[in-house]
């Protein structure tokens, strides 16, 4: 059985940072493909990012690329998100989830994941 601990949330101001983590616990990490969602009030869920089992392929949302960075401690067994030059918009509970089915590929779609973390709330003033 996975399990997966997000931390790092927080309120910021707009144009600040915080990073979240996701420390896993069970199983073999670097086996996982990870990604990040997250969800705002009143809307789905939405893909974040994504980073393959190695940490050597990355992805992302159009609408975060160029500000978050998503990257894993395999000795850790944990991945990150940095989230730069943040937005109101950016305002969600941010979860990360755990491919542990698939041996090769990144999944984008969330329910492709099989198992989440219980979620961070990361908010954003204007």
């Amino acid at each position: 059985q996975v399990q997966l601990a997000e931390s790092g949330g927080g309120l910021v101001q707009a144009g600040g940072s915080l990073s979240l983590s996701c420390a896993a616990s069970g199983g073999t990490f670097s086996s996982y493909a990870m990604g990040w969602f997250r969800q705002a009030p009143g809307k789905e869920r939405e893909f974040v990012g994504r980073i393959s089992r190695s940490g050597s392929y990355t992805s992302y949302a159009d609408s975060v690329k160029g500000r978050f960075t998503i990257s894993r401690d395999n000795a850790k067994n944990t991945v990150y998100l940095q989230m730069n030059s943040l937005k109101p918009e950016d305002t969600a509970v941010y979860y990360c989830a755990a491919d542990t089915r698939r041996g090769t590929g990144v999944p984008k779609s969330g329910g492709e994941y099989d198992y989440w973390g219980q979620g961070t709330q990361v908010t954003v003033s204007s």
